[in-house]
């Protein structure tokens, strides 16, 4: 896999009939290792390692229905109330970030209230903080480290 714009981490990869899982320590089970989930493991272990968020409030691929549609959020931090706090949306590195990217967040965003989005493809990160009183959004140079309080 390639190297991304993250620290490297010791994940559990397992070889079966010639298909690689890595070991989802959220999910607690093997899921098939594609360029998106390599980046969405990686992004896993930064907000947990380095920014200190803890596993028990962190959720992978939560469910929605936005527009009767069924969604899936990549990676859904809650806050200590158990509110939505943080949307991560992973694309494979080979994936450009586009308005599309954005929009999609956006949209789940809609229906979340999350005070903070993430887009990554592992390779170029950004973090935006939610106004909603205002309906904007700031970008940021990083999200923050993991706080009771945020």
């Amino acid at each position: 896999m390639i190297n991304l714009n993250l620290p490297s981490y010791s994940f559990k990869i397992k070889n079966k009939e010639n298909k690689l899982y890595i070991f989802d320590i959220i999910r607690k089970k093997n899921i098939m290792l594609t360029p998106e989930e390599w980046v969405r493991q990686h992004f896993i272990h930064y907000l947990i390692e380095e920014k200190k968020y803890p596993k028990s409030l962190i959720a992978v691929e939560k469910q929605l229905t936005i527009n009767n549609l069924s969604k899936r959020t990549d990676i859904l931090i809650f806050d200590n109330k158990g509110l939505p706090n943080i949307i991560v949306e992973c694309k494979a590195p080979s994936i450009k970030i586009s308005q599309n990217t954005f929009d999609q967040i956006a949209r789940y965003n809609l229906k979340l209230k999350a005070k903070y989005l993430i887009v990554t493809n592992g390779l170029q990160h950004y973090y935006c903080k939610m106004d909603h009183q205002k309906m904007q959004y700031d970008f940021l140079k990083e999200i923050p480290i993991y706080s009771k309080k945020l």
